[in-house]
């Protein structure tokens, strides 16, 4: 946690070179946790006016207004927003309101990175619509040197050596992550092993399928079983030791079977530092 505030800290104080011909926008409402916590570690909380009914983070943030995709339009029209930042999800299931706010003149955006690939330029988007563009470099950056960072507590086990890990997104529907996602990120540069790297990608997004048959077909070879646990997946302990045929994987006979916060490895956000921290913990 100590880098996450040394970072957001630079950040903030840092101003930004912004390109003439680079529309920025003061009045903000962000319908995703993740745009939330980058602008505000891009510098610019001040000019979120409203933030989503599930943002829980950073602290400061939580006593904005409250807006809800199943809302009327007129609720956000009212505030006065020059943009509204939503992610496909929102796009996908609620077309009617996001129509309504561009015929009021609403500028609306919508993004979400599913792969490391694709997060710096995210960054990097972000801030050029908050007027933030040194800051995102700065950002960048600052993360980049992070990793470097990491990778030095795991180059030196060879391959064969790491934990062979089965990484769960939501256990009633026997969903891992896609192979490209963030979260494998995470726990491939922690040190572990993906054994579902044959797993589907859904649609665009950082889900993959694998039925259970799938997983118990490795089961020998899953050394850890990880899941991550919150609003997406209402999971606990118990119910993973507990699921039919569940004690046939290697790691749930030997009790190496741990939880940890969606918001350290499905939001791509500075998090994902934490997120590989605590990972790491949990396989050495």
């Amino acid at each position: 946690m100590r880098i996450l505030f040394l970072l957001t800290t630079i950040f903030i104080f840092v101003s930004s070179a912004i390109a003439a011909d680079i529309q920025t926008y003061n009045r903000i409402i962000s319908l995703y946790s993740a745009h939330t916590e980058n602008l505000v570690s891009l510098g610019a909380g001040d000019q979120i006016i409203g933030i989503s009914t599930s943002d829980d983070y950073p602290e400061e943030i939580l006593t904005k207004p409250r807006f809800s995709y199943r809302e009327d339009a007129e609720k956000f029209i009212a505030a006065r927003p020059d943009l509204v930042l939503v992610r496909p999800m929102i796009e996908r299931s609620y077309p009617q309101l996001l129509d309504k706010l561009r015929q009021a003149g609403i500028t609306i955006i919508s993004l979400q990175p599913t792969s490391m690939a694709g997060i710096y330029e995210y960054w990097k988007k972000l801030g050029r619509l908050a007027g933030k563009v040194t800051n995102s470099e700065i950002m960048i950056d600052s993360f980049k040197k992070a990793l470097a960072e990491s990778e030095k507590q795991t180059v030196t086990v060879v391959m064969e050596k790491r934990p062979r890990v089965y990484f769960e997104a939501i256990h009633k529907k026997m969903k891992t992550f896609a192979p490209q996602s963030i979260a494998i990120f995470v726990l491939e540069q922690a040190g572990g092993l993906n054994i579902a790297d044959d797993a589907t990608q859904m649609r665009k997004t950082n889900i993959a399928a694998y039925s259970k048959e799938h997983i118990l077909s490795k089961a020998e070879d899953i050394d850890v079983f990880i899941a991550q646990h919150g609003r997406m997946n209402p999971v606990n302990k118990e119910m993973i030791l507990q699921e039919p045929g569940f004690m046939a994987i290697k790691a749930v006979r030997e009790g190496r079977v741990f939880l940890i916060e969606e918001q350290l490895v499905s939001r791509p956000t500075l998090r994902i530092l934490d997120g590989i921290r605590k990972i790491h913990g949990f396989l050495y």
